[in-house]
């Protein structure tokens, strides 16, 4: 495949559904002067700079990518042919088009547990499909172990903090099928890589959100569960947070604009309001860990003393360790491959199990 077609096809997309600061001027922009996407991308597309000025702004990168979008969209890798076909696919679980979900359900005479596995993306691409040819989705089906793999919406479309809900909800649906789709309620896992890591962290350490009271049986469920698999995990989704166990990167890997598009603000200052402290502590893991919640399996093996680009910024095992040290001082199981013996690894599966009261 042509690679810089795939850099356009996964790269540039994250710039096209960025906002700009609201009213500021053009000197504001980002351009490859002040932002390390925009100068790979100037590095990869030197056509993109219209003006030939040298400097690509981010004005130019998403007319850019409007002019390629159809040998773009060629170029995005296809889903792997194959792989476990669900039993039901793309069932709606909450109003938007990406509020779908696909279900494994289990051989079993009884009500099963249930792992939810979530991808990852970075909250800007991904899809459920990467895991219709997963392993340890297989190996919990041959366990009697219902599965289920979600998508949610994305950043150009809501702020993390209403994504995260999203896969609560759909934790809540889930749970709200239980006797049709023959699950066990009170055992259910989430499973996930990066993002998906990371949103099933908040799922173990947050506050549960249902609505007893509430008119729709689905809000009514728990969003709580029993036990988490983490692959790459972040630590919180507090970025202000991350210096605090990463060190201060001597390049910045997150600028404003992404803080901004992230959290859907129209300013640095608004994160600084009530308002904004509100939306940090919403997505802070780290601030949510209570001894009442879910045992967490990690395994992080971007094992690096101090980022030096923004892949290990975003999955370095640190970002695990500081977890690690959280739960474990709140008196909450969790184990880090990274951490035990060589000669004695943890099982992921055996884990699952366990928690799962499949014993």
């Amino acid at each position: 495949m042509n690679r810089r077609l795939l850099f356009l096809a996964t790269f540039l997309p994250v710039f096209a559904a960025q906002p700009l600061p609201a009213q500021a001027p053009k000197t504001d922009e980002p351009t490859s002067e002040n932002n390390e996407q925009l100068r790979e991308g100037l590095k990869r597309f030197p056509e993109a700079d219209a003006n030939k000025d040298g400097i690509l702004t981010l004005t130019e990168a998403r007319a850019f990518l409007a002019k390629h979008k159809p040998e773009a969209d060629k170029a995005k890798p296809k889903p792997k042919p194959g792989g476990l076909k669900p039993d039901m696919a793309n069932v709606p679980y909450g109003p938007h088009e990406r509020n779908v979900l696909d279900f494994w359900k289990a051989k079993s005479d009884k009500p099963a547990p249930l792992v939810v596995f979530i991808h990852g993306g970075g909250f800007r691409g991904g899809s459920k499909d990467s895991y219709h040819s997963d392993r340890l989705l297989a190996a919990m089906l041959k366990s009697g172990v219902n599965c289920a793999a979600i998508n949610y919406r994305f950043l150009d479309t809501a702020p993390v903090q209403t994504i995260l809900l999203d896969c609560a909800h759909a934790v809540q649906f889930l749970r709200s099928k239980a006797a049709d789709w023959n699950i066990d309620k009170t055992h259910i896992a989430c499973v996930g890589g990066s993002a998906g890591a990371g949103t099933s962290l908040w799922l173990a350490t947050h506050d549960d959100v249902a609505i007893p009271g509430s008119d729709d049986p689905v809000l009514r469920e728990s969003s709580r569960i029993s036990c988490a698999v983490l692959y790459a995990t972040q630590a919180t989704y507090d970025v202000t947070r991350w210096p605090d166990f990463l060190g201060m990167p001597e390049k910045p890997f997150w600028d404003d604009n992404e803080a901004l598009f992230f959290y859907g603000v129209k300013s640095p200052d608004d994160l600084k309001t009530p308002e904004g402290k509100k939306i940090l502590r919403e997505c802070d893991m780290l601030a949510w860990i209570s001894k009442d919640d879910a045992p967490v399996f990690m395994d992080s093996n971007l094992d690096v003393p101090k980022p030096t680009d923004r892949n290990e910024w975003v999955h370095s095992t640190q970002h695990a360790r500081a977890v690690k040290k959280a739960l474990l001082a709140a008196g909450v199981e969790c184990v880090l491959v990274q951490d035990e013996k060589k000669d004695a690894k943890p099982d992921v599966t055996a884990f699952l199990r366990g928690h799962l009261g499949m014993h």
